[in-house]
């Protein structure tokens, strides 16, 4: 069965493509995780957003190849 992880990437297509079940779309090709042109305090809360939205997506039962937006 496995572990449950989620792929975390902007390009949520090859992620797909490649098999993974959970994936959360990123902000950016060079900054997944985060947006540099943010605010220190926004993008804080920005990072905090993904990672809980992550868990989130660890804790539901999904289809295959699922894919999530990080939301407001």
């Amino acid at each position: 069965m496995g572990i449950a992880t989620v792929f975390v990437t902007s390009l949520p297509t090859i992620a797909v493509m490649v098999g993974a079940n959970r994936v959360l779309r990123g902000v950016s090709i060079t900054h997944p995780v985060g947006n540099p042109s943010l605010s220190v305090g926004d993008e804080h809360s920005l990072r905090l957003r993904i990672v809980e939205r992550a868990l989130e997506m660890l804790e539901t039962e999904v289809e295959p190849r699922t894919v999530w937006e990080v939301g407001a």
